[in-house]
């Protein structure tokens, strides 16, 4: 039950949310994070942080970057997940968040320019 609780706790929280429905689509590192939701980088690790703990994303450094992946044996997490984005149409913040999505190269970019 506790992890049911912990599951609904972390959804409730719209940065960890809007992070969980980018990492339901692809691996993010957090300069791109940053970059898509508009969120500090500080802030982004922080909420990485809770959710690598209650073991719910993976990271992996590669190069100067630690890149992020949903765990997806978390059947009760992508099922909401899944849901939610089915369901897009009805969440513009949502949207906007995929829309820029498109453009998280640039994001990776502005973090380590000379990359």
């Amino acid at each position: 039950m506790n992890q049911l609780t912990n599951i609904f706790k972390i959804l409730s929280d719209e940065n960890r949310l809007r992070m969980l429905v980018l990492l339901y689509q692809e691996e993010l590192c957090v300069c791109e994070l940053s970059g898509i939701l508009g969120i500090p980088q500080p802030r982004i690790s922080q909420n990485l942080s809770k959710l690598r703990d209650l073991n719910l994303v993976d990271d992996e450094r590669k190069e100067k970057f630690v890149f992020y992946t949903l765990k997806w044996d978390n059947k009760i997490l992508t099922d909401a997940l899944k849901n939610i984005i089915d369901n897009m149409e009805h969440y513009p913040k949502l949207i906007v968040d995929k829309k820029r999505l498109n453009d998280k190269e640039m994001y990776l970019n502005q973090c380590c320019p000379n990359q």
